[in-house]
């Protein structure tokens, strides 16, 4: 049996394996915020209960077992997060809903530039939100199965069950899912966009916001576009309802926009006039060479976890 390990040591044991498991909790949670509580009280879980490990060579999955188990804590203790466009039908007109703390948002990720392709598209943002309509523990299970790679039997092992429960978890887990998601990730779409294509799309929209030019922002959407901006839970859909909102309420004042990247996905911190304070973190989603969603979260306490200028 292993003795009680220091503070000191325990970390210098977890630290390879801090930013996986945090991400692991991100998306079971699809909150930034929830999975650092869930982190914290797994990791202190495990530091509590590190003597009784017997086998050092299963730390890695003995760690996720406890993460896992601390998510579906929080799960059952927490309404589950949505997108504002699974809160209520689009709007007809441009006034805007007041911000609303219940129901819980989807939030965004900050991105890795370490992450693997794999593991870039377990972060998107359409994924996570699909992720949050599956029942806790069928989420679990797919994201220890075809995300994280373990097998069956040690999956079952992890959540306390059994094999058959887990392979028919993961059948429901994985038809409910391709349902939300779309056809092509935004890693296969970005990579079949190319470098310099990307580059180009990037520089004439940071351009489109800062003239506040309304047709060339339409011009890069596609017909059925949507806009989001959680915590309002008001949302836009078309190019008519866009250029009615961008016209009416967006450019009433000048925007500055920073590329950026979130959730593996083309992101900007914006940043708006006369002095240019942040305003938002706007997430792109594309389906093909169009921009097809924009979500725009306007949290401070998101901002700030980005670590963005305030100006």
């Amino acid at each position: 049996m292993i003795p009680v390990i220091t503070n000191a040591a325990f970390d210098e044991l977890v630290a390879p394996l801090r930013g996986e498991l945090h991400a692991h909790c991100y998306r079971m949670l699809g909150s930034i915020h929830d999975a650092d509580d869930a982190l914290q009280d797994a990791l202190l879980d495990a530091w509590r209960g590190f003597a009784t490990l017997e086998n050092r060579s299963s730390f890695r999955a003995w760690l996720y077992k406890i993460a896992t188990h601390a998510s579906l804590a929080v799960i059952a203790k927490r309404p589950k997060r949505i997108s504002t466009s699974d809160y209520g039908p689009a709007a007809t007109g441009t006034d805007l809903a007041a911000s609303l703390l219940e129901p819980l948002w989807i939030e965004p990720y900050p991105d890795d530039p370490q992450m693997q392709y794999e593991q870039r598209e377990s972060i998107e943002l359409a994924f996570i939100a699909a992720l949050q309509f599956l029942p806790a523990t069928q989420r679990a299970v797919l994201l220890l199965r075809d995300v994280l790679g373990f097998s069956a039997e040690e999956t079952a092992r992890l959540l306390e069950t059994t094999v058959a429960s887990i392979t028919s978890a993961l059948q429901r887990g994985r038809a409910q899912v391709a349902d939300r998601i779309p056809a092509r990730s935004q890693q296969a779409t970005l990579r079949e966009l190319g470098e310099p294509a990307e580059r180009a799309l990037v520089a004439a929209y940071v351009d489109a916001w800062g003239r506040g030019d309304v047709d060339a922002i339409l011009s890069m959407l596609s017909r059925d576009a949507k806009f989001t901006m959680p915590p309002i839970p008001t949302w836009f859909v078309g190019h008519e309802s866009l250029a009615r909102f961008f016209t009416e309420r967006i450019f009433a004042t000048g925007w500055r926009l920073v590329p950026m990247r979130a959730n593996g996905q083309l992101a900007f911190a914006c940043y708006q006039g006369p002095d240019f304070r942040l305003g938002a973190l706007q997430l792109v989603t594309l389906r093909d060479r169009a921009i097809v969603e924009l979500t725009g979260f306007l949290d401070p306490a998101i901002h700030r976890r980005f670590l963005l200028a305030e100006r």
